[in-house]
């Protein structure tokens, strides 16, 4: 991905963002054929080293690509809305402000205990807040194991990172506000998600 240095994300940031936003699309290629599967996953931070883990289904052919592929590419798209140049005070072209992560690494596959393991941290992420959420020991064994039967788990240890927020950080103060005031105008979530970003990283304007 080309980034300008302008718009680098540092690794904190990526790493949030790719938290933040944690449905992501797999890529991977099969002689030269590019695959790619959109699933959620679990960024976890261990001895400085980032993880990803996740599980596509047993009958995705992709599975045959990952275990020991050191190309494996993960791409997490953040916060994202088109930007009007009438919002500027002088003539410009128009743009898009957008936030994304590309983290490259090298996958192996998860079985038995690693990968009850890790479905049963999915589980505590989006059930543990709610009502009677069904977490990993809710369910019963028999029914869980046959339903793993229908996966392929996996962990990617993440290499390198390429991380850009391209959020307007080329204009000035007045013309950062008008983007900010004329997103907020908006119904639409991104423009909002946006316009929160944006303030967030010049607060003294606000």
């Amino acid at each position: 991905m080309y980034i300008p240095k302008l718009y680098r994300m540092e690794r904190a940031e990526a790493v949030q963002m790719m938290k933040a936003n944690p449905f992501a699309l797999l890529v991977t290629v099969d002689g030269q054929r590019p695959l790619a599967t959109h699933i959620p996953l679990e960024i976890r931070e261990e001895d400085g080293k980032i993880f990803a883990t996740g599980h596509i289904a047993y009958g995705n052919m992709q599975k045959k690509t990952l275990a020991g592929n050191r190309d494996v590419l993960l791409v997490f798209q953040g916060s994202h809305a088109y930007i009007s140049s009438s919002w500027y005070k002088s003539e410009s072209v128009p743009t898009w402000d957008y936030l994304a992560v590309h983290a490259y690494g090298t996958a192996r596959i998860l079985t038995g205990d690693e990968l009850k393991t890790a479905l049963a941290s999915m589980l505590e992420r989006y059930e543990a807040h709610r009502e009677n959420g069904r977490l990993w020991e809710t369910f019963d064994p028999e029914m869980l194991a046959r339903e793993m039967k229908g996966i392929v788990g996996f962990e990617v240890e993440i290499t390198s990172l390429e991380a850009a927020a391209k959020m307007s950080q080329n204009r000035d103060n007045a013309d950062y506000q008008s983007i900010v005031t004329e997103l907020e105008k908006s119904e639409e979530q991104g423009d909002i998600q946006v316009a929160n970003w944006l303030r967030e990283k010049r607060k003294e304007l606000f």
